[in-house]
């Protein structure tokens, strides 16, 4: 109830939509959304009874506030727990028949999420969610670890749904900061064309470098970090070989020689220069270029 409680007190604070996660006290949810809460997440058949469901919903109406429904592969009902198991099945089953008593107060301001650790399962159970239903799904790998593995399985779970045209909204679950989990969705987009910002394309390192490449690379991404907002592609390669041709693409880049290196930009070498001077002269012409 504190952290109810507060929300109106964040909602002066920041912009950005606000969601509250509830579970099994309807009367949270309805203290959320007096006082300001922009969204729920809520499963309809852990807050008690039908009476309580209905006045969540009822005060949902009056303000306009979604409801995600979201199942996960540890809240799957036990009745359907007992006929599937943990199954792409189960998942979607238990979701639906949240959904249904939803529907069942005439409210349709729904979004779904099922969830599983599993990305192979996660992938199944959206597939099946997206045959059966036209609500919009919330996407995400629950559980899914540390910031590295965490990292790899969010990206081929949300990334392959994404690909196939599933999903709505995203989530990537991370046991680190929160920050590196938005940083994690941020970069799924993009990769996938969804979200447009900064690309850095670079080369993994062979026999032909003969640059220090990664701490190169390192070098880029770090002193690019101010110009995350614009929508340019920067690539650092280790030779002429994977240069301006393999990275043509690149809106700028450079490209590592025998103590020397070439700067080019969508292609065409620009200019010649020694090795320690890329970086700096890669970041001038992006200064000059777009600033």
């Amino acid at each position: 109830m504190e952290s109810a409680t507060a929300i109106k007190q964040y909602k002066h604070e920041f912009k950005i939509p606000l969601i509250a996660d509830i579970h099994f006290d309807y009367k949270l949810a309805i203290k959320s959304i007096k006082n300001g809460i922009d969204a729920l997440r809520l499963n309809p058949g852990n807050i008690g009874s039908k009476e309580n469901v209905k006045k969540v919903v009822d005060i949902a109406k009056e303000y306009q506030i979604p409801i995600r429904v979201g199942v996960n592969s540890g809240s799957i009902a036990k009745h359907i727990l007992q006929k599937h198991g943990i199954s792409a099945q189960s998942l979607v089953e238990s979701a639906m028949e949240h959904v249904q008593i939803l529907e069942d107060y005439n409210y349709d301001q729904i979004k779904i999420s099922v969830k599983a650790s599993s990305v192979l399962l996660t992938i199944q159970a959206y597939r099946l969610l997206a045959e059966r239903t036209n609500y919009p799904l919330h996407l995400g790998v629950t559980e899914s670890g540390t910031e590295f593995a965490g990292s790899i399985k969010s990206s081929i779970g949300i990334g392959a749904l994404l690909a196939e045209g599933i999903g709505d909204t995203i989530r990537v679950s991370l046991t680190d900061d929160p920050v590196k989990e938005v940083k994690v969705a941020k970069t799924i987009l993009k990769s996938l064309g969804y979200r447009k910002g900064l690309e850095i394309i670079s080369c993994p390192t062979c026999g032909r470098t003969n640059i220090p490449l990664i701490e190169l690379t390192k070098e880029v991404e770090s002193r690019l970090k101010l110009y995350e907002h614009l929508d340019i592609s920067v690539a650092v390669m280790g030779c002429e070989v994977n240069g301006p041709g393999e990275a043509s693409h690149a809106d700028f880049g450079i490209a590592g020689g025998k103590g020397e290196g070439l700067i080019f930009k969508k292609g065409e070498i620009i200019q010649k220069v020694k090795s320690d001077e890329l970086v700096e002269q890669l970041m001038q012409l992006i200064n000059n270029s777009c600033l």
